[in-house]
């Protein structure tokens, strides 16, 4: 059988180093490299820090697959909210480990996107769980209830999004008891949050 090819992205050493010990023990890895040498490597799968200082993030996923559209990239990282996961996922990345994860979840998620599928790290996928807006709740909103909350999401008061919007307060407020009943919030706080966490709107 043909060894995995592994190219480690990150920018501190002493993690770079735990993952070539861990990996390098499995049978059927090969760590071919530290650096961002794609192009001369042609690993099979990019294991990428979402922070890297002046070329990391969402844009560096993007970048590596517009130079190769077959990459298979999981996005290793500290952050743990949702919506980071689902902005590497729309990126284009196929996985998202979170670095508090076993060592084993790393192992699943490399052999897990070589079979094809995406993955979450156990603790990503039970945020998911609990954060997500399905794609039918967000498609039950209406234009009007879309853009409510957004601006709520944006920090604007009630009377504030009314007067944006041209509306009377009562029927902003009317719409919030609408979108909170959809989304199954108990309040706008959460309302916020976890649309936030799910990627519909963006964390402020």
């Amino acid at each position: 059988m043909d060894l995995i090819r592994i190219l480690l992205v990150d920018d501190h050493p002493i993690v770079r180093e735990g993952y070539r010990r861990l990996l390098g023990r499995q049978p059927g890895f090969s760590v071919v490299a530290e650096a961002a040498a794609f192009a001369a490597h042609a690993p099979d799968v990019v294991l990428m820090d979402l922070s890297m200082p002046g070329g990391g993030g969402f844009a560096a996923v993007e970048s590596l697959l517009a130079r190769d559209a077959k990459a298979r990239i999981i996005v290793v990282s500290m952050h743990q909210g949702a919506i980071f996961a689902r902005k590497a996922i729309a990126a284009g990345a196929r996985g998202f480990v979170s670095k508090s994860s076993p060592p084993d979840e790393l192992v699943r998620a490399i052999t897990t996107v070589m079979s094809g599928r995406r993955v979450l790290s156990d603790d990503m996928a039970q945020e998911f769980a609990r954060t997500s807006l399905e794609p039918d709740d967000v498609a039950g909103l209406t234009p009007r209830e879309r853009d409510i909350l957004l601006l709520l999401a944006r920090g604007m008061s009630g009377r504030s999004i009314a007067s944006s919007l041209g509306l009377s307060s009562k029927t902003v407020q009317n719409n919030l008891s609408l979108i909170r009943a959809k989304l199954g919030a108990s309040g706008d706080a959460e309302l916020v949050l976890k649309a936030q966490r799910a990627g519909f709107v963006d964390a402020m």
